[in-house]
């Protein structure tokens, strides 16, 4: 059986479903498969599986793709001076163990013996996976998708929130997040160095929208 290609990364995500007769979208109750969700033509929309539920995004919204490069270029640099790991963007065609695609908007990962990602089963640790998220994917990111990189052992899972410009931390025992605004300090290996990532300053340099100020805040 030949496989369609993945698709490229995500905006506005929805469960596969079909419309009713009023031409509204209702949600497709199957239990999908890895195979069911590879056998489907190429749309240029991004298509994970995680639990039996077959999500599907279009394309990305600009702020969103400009937060992913920002993020990326940060992780590069440091994991180029404390090579660790290496770190990769979606499309991918990832499997932790399960039935599944997963493709996370960012992901750091490591390969027996260090070698090169030459296949995507060549993954053997996610120590980070990132997701930029809006209110129309929240429930995905902050629910579907964090239980299930929590269950898998990956060491860190951040949701970047750009409506509310903070980073939500979460590690594989959590049961809430740790909620980041100002500096967010990584260590990928117990006892190793530490980047420092400026959440501040990330979001100052994406733009887009402010949060709105507290009730009774002064002036900057």
């Amino acid at each position: 059986m030949t496989h369609a290609p993945l698709r490229p990364p995500r905006a506005e995500p929805s469960v596969m479903g079909m419309p009713d007769t009023a031409g509204r979208e209702t949600q497709d109750a199957r239990h999908w498969t890895r195979a069911a969700v590879l056998a489907l033509p190429d749309d240029a929309q991004r298509h994970e599986l995680i639990g039996g539920e077959h999500i599907v995004t279009p394309a990305p919204a600009a702020l969103h793709q400009r937060a992913v490069a920002a993020l990326y270029l940060r992780l590069s640099a440091w994991l180029s001076a404390h090579p660790v790991a290496h770190v990769l963007f979606s499309p991918a065609d990832i499997s932790l163990g399960e039935d599944e695609i997963l493709q996370p908007d960012l992901f750091v990962y490591r390969t027996p013996n260090g070698g090169p990602l030459l296949n995507w089963s060549d993954i053997s640790e996610l120590l980070l996976v990132a997701e930029v998220s809006s209110p129309s994917t929240a429930r995905y990111d902050r629910q579907l998708k964090r239980a299930r990189y929590q269950r898998a052992g990956v060491l860190e899972y951040w949701i970047v929130d750009l409506d509310a410009r903070q980073i939500a931390r979460w590690h594989p025992a959590d049961n809430q997040p740790e909620v980041i605004t100002g500096r967010l300090a990584w260590q990928p290996l117990a006892g190793g160095p530490a980047m420092e990532l400026d959440v501040e300053g990330l979001f100052r340099e994406l733009g887009g929208p402010t949060p709105p100020r507290p009730a009774g805040a002064g002036p900057d």
